[in-house]
Parts: C-alpha cells; structure tokens; sequence
C-alpha cells in the first residue's frame, strides 16, 4: 500500500491567527486559521487522500478497507477502523481558552462511548514573549478551582512557560492547559474532539455570543497533582530518531537531518505519521516515494518495513508518530 498524503482540513476560529497557510504554502481566502487537522477521523471531519491511487477516500474508509494493512493488526484490534490520532498545526494570534479533556473512562462514561484526550505539543514557532500554560503550580481542591473559576484567578495557579522552537510538552488527559499568543504548534493527540473549556476571558465567539464553557464538567475531569516541571527533556541527536513522548496512545519523535536515514518498520505492526516541520524530503517505502515540504503531513502504512527519510537539504526537521 502506498504512503498516503491529504488534504487538511483548515478551521477558522476566534482566537486563529494568518501563519498557518504561509507556512504550508497554502493559497486561501480563509481568515484566523486556528488548526489545520493533518490527518483526522474524527466524524463530520474527517480528511481524504490528496492524490495518487486512493484520492478523495477518508482515512476511516481506508482503514475500513485495508484494516491491520493500513493500521497494524494489534492498532486495528484495539481501536477498530477509527484512525486513533488526530494531527494538527496551530496558530494562536490570541491565548485560547483555558481546557482539559477527560481520560477514555470519563470520556466513555459521559460521550457515549468516546475515546478522552491525552495530546502532545512541538512548539515550530514562537513569538518574542510568547508562552503556555501546563498544570498547577500549586495545590488546590475542586472547591477552590470553582471558586478561582469564579473570579477570575484561575490563572494564578497554573504553570507559566515562556517557550521557544523545539519545547515540547507531554499532556495526558485532565492535565489544565492553554496554548497562549504567539504560539505556533504540532500537536498529536487521541482521536477525539471532547475539550472541556474552564474559562474564556469573557470573549466572544465568531458568531458574536459567548462561548460555552464546561466548569463543572471539568471539575471532575481534572488531576490535582502537582509536578515541579511539566516541560519534556530531550537531547537531538543529528540523523538519529530523538524520541519525544511515549505513552499507550502515541510515540512520537524527532528526525534532524543532512543526510538520510532509514527506520525499521518490520516489528512495529504500526501506521506511522510523518509531520515535516522545516525543509524538504522524499519519504520512501519498498512500495512507494512521496516528497513531503514544510507543513505537509503523510501517512505510512503499517504493511511497510521501512521508511527512508531522505532530506532534500541541511534544515530538514520531521516527526514521526505511531503506537507501540
């Protein structure tokens, strides 16, 4: 089967900003452009092949279609033909509101049956001063998140990051977190659309009301726990595959690359996702070649036994995602 490549889905919304189709060399009349979703399967927005043999076909088609092929026997075994993530660029010209989304129990439990939310962020871009917010500073209890809810403190007990290309930040579900102004972001997360939105600085939506917020739902949807430090580690090794975050919803990793390299696939029994960030390469399996640039994302399907990543100059940044 061959590597597959779509056509985003672009989701104006009151906080998007003007850099995501510059980036992806993208020609639109479109205006404030949050998100772009990469590949999708979330129902009513789900993605289709670009071109090649499969054009028009959505990914949860395809999957339907060619199941442990396209999937990996063990992914398609335990998510069926949903395609499990959800991949996105996004563009904050404005901070978004502060969120949480709940785990798989929660989720199922109250969304009849839906996967929760635990996500990740790349940081591509970032304004001088621009910054995120990630979990608690402090310890509080449901009581007093109500009441910073309330009146508008919220804030005062979240984790502040100023950030810059390259950060990245590991979200499991019901951690309380905010992408912020100036921020422009890769992010990998479970399929699923469940956001729980705490608090909104009083603005309006694009329709001109107030947006809807989900305070109590939120409530118990939220892990308490503080941590000194919710920025991941990593050192890049040039060349080499960087691992970034692993969990049971995603691995995913870093390629900086001058010269190519080539990974493994045979014992992976996994769909692999490749996000390119900066520069140019050709991305290429025993069946197929496809030449990704910036801002363009593929997938590899998990009949391949190897992917070669061959950039096409010296500033060539790639991400690879899949599920172990």
């Amino acid at each position: 089967m061959e590597i597959l490549k779509f056509t985003p889905l672009l989701m104006p919304l009151v906080w998007g900003g003007e850099k995501i189709a510059p980036y992806k060399g993208i020609d639109t009349q479109q205006k404030n452009i949050g998100e772009s979703w990469e590949i999708s399967a979330v129902p009513g927005k789900e993605t289709r092949v670009s071109e090649g043999k499969y054009a028009g076909r959505s990914v949860t088609s395809l999957a339907e279609e060619f199941k442990g092929a396209l999937l990996g026997e063990k992914v398609y075994a335990a998510t069926g033909a949903q395609f499990p993530l959800l991949i996105k660029f996004i563009d904050a010209r404005a901070d978004l509101s502060i969120q949480v989304h709940p785990d798989d129990a929660l989720a199922a439990a109250r969304h009849n049956g839906s996967k929760g939310k635990t996500e990740m962020w790349y940081v591509v871009g970032a304004e001088p001063g621009a910054h995120l917010l990630s979990g608690l500073s402090q310890a509080i209890t449901p009581e007093e998140y109500e009441r910073r809810v309330a009146d508008g403190s919220i804030t005062e007990v979240l984790s502040r990051y100023e950030v810059k290309p390259g950060d990245v930040f590991f979200l499991p579900a019901g951690r309380i977190h905010a992408i912020c102004s100036g921020c422009f972001i890769a992010e990998i997360q479970q399929t699923s659309d469940i956001t729980y939105r705490i608090y909104d600085y009083g603005r309006m939506g694009l329709d001109g009301k107030p947006r809807q917020l989900h305070t109590e739902l939120a409530k118990d949807a939220i892990d308490y726990t503080v941590q000194a430090d919710y920025r991941s580690a990593y050192t890049p090794v040039k060349n080499k595959e960087t691992e970034l975050a692993d969990c049971p919803y995603f691995t995913t990793s870093l390629w900086e690359l001058d010269k190519p390299a080539r990974k493994d696939l045979s014992g992976l029994d996994s769909f692999v996702t490749v996000m390119c960030l900066s520069g140019e390469a050709t991305l290429g399996t025993e069946e197929s070649q496809v030449s990704v640039r910036q801002g363009e994302t593929v997938l590899v399907p998990a009949s391949a036994e190897h992917l070669d990543l061959m950039p096409a100059g010296t500033e060539t940044k790639l991400l690879t995602s899949y599920i172990r």
